[in-house]
């Protein structure tokens, strides 16, 4: 048996509830913006791929997303894209009964959704500093200046 809510957690179920609505009212209505924008073409096509993808091999993918000029799509738009890519992805692996985001460790093979990443946005360097990455070979000064 359960014990009744009090009204504070009542309180909070609605307000997050309300929170959870509004979130993807707001990316619907960026999704049918990018739908509506003057790369609706392409992007629709990538949509329905991404609708569909547990049919689509990660390379076709990569391919497609490669053959694309993002240079001359804008940021928000891109965002848009990353983020309903981050959202079939996850499904399709939740479905499968894996963990929702699984990022490889450095020195691994970048995962799909990594280069698709690197692709939409070149000029982001998603690397940790040199010192932080692990198994770093890095020399780096002490206090002292001396190189430890």
């Amino acid at each position: 048996m359960t014990r009744p809510l009090s009204d504070k957690q009542q309180k909070k179920l609605a307000d997050d509830a309300r929170l959870l609505r509004a979130w993807k009212k707001f990316h619907r209505e960026e999704r049918e913006a990018v739908l509506a924008g003057p790369h609706a073409t392409t992007l629709g096509t990538l949509f329905q791929m991404f609708a569909n993808i547990e049919c689509v091999r990660p390379a076709q993918l990569v391919g497609f997303i490669g053959a694309i000029h993002w240079s001359a799509i804008d940021y928000q738009t891109r965002l848009t894209v990353l983020h309903e890519l981050n959202t079939a992805i996850t499904k399709v692996r939740e479905k499968r009964g894996l963990e929702p985001i699984d990022d490889p460790l450095p020195r691994q093979p970048d995962s799909p959704f990594r280069i698709i990443k690197a692709i939409l946005f070149p000029h982001v360097a998603d690397v940790a500093p040199a010192e932080a990455q692990l198994g770093s070979n890095t020399e780096t000064p002490s206090k002292t200046g001396h190189v430890a």
